[in-house]
């Protein structure tokens, strides 16, 4: 995914922009990513080489990590959405997939930290479909 990438908040308060190319997309089921996320897995993309810019809200991101780990978050602290952090390299950029308001052109490539998951998150293909929520 390479060019100018838009993404927000729920609440609309953060608006960013990924300029550059987005390298991988990962969908990771490690403990520490399941609680982030509140779901069975991250789906974050990752880059070395593009640049993150805030547009609005920079001053309501926070950013928490994990003491003694490589594990960090962004978020935010109006509406509690993940948002895109920089690692401690200073050059790579982790993106929650579900912060991106373009198209997304790449499919997530890998599923790591695969032996980790939930033990609920098992064929979840065979789990019916529905378009709407159910009342």
């Amino acid at each position: 995914m390479t060019g100018n990438t838009l993404g927000s908040c729920l609440c609309g308060t953060v608006k960013f922009q990924i300029s550059g190319e987005l390298e991988s997309f990962l969908l990771c089921h490690c403990k520490r990513c399941r609680k982030d996320t509140g779901s069975a897995h991250a789906a974050n993309l990752f880059s070395s080489t593009a640049k993150l810019t805030w547009f609005s809200g920079h001053e309501s991101v926070q950013t928490y990590q994990v003491p003694d780990t490589r594990h960090k978050k962004s978020f935010c602290s109006k509406c509690g959405s993940a948002l895109p952090v920089v690692q401690s390299d200073g050059d790579s950029i982790v993106v929650p997939a579900g912060s991106i308001d373009s198209a997304i052109d790449i499919r997530p490539s890998q599923h790591i930290c695969f032996e980790s998951r939930a033990d609920w998150d098992m064929r979840l293909e065979d789990v019916p479909k529905i378009d709407d929520i159910p009342i």
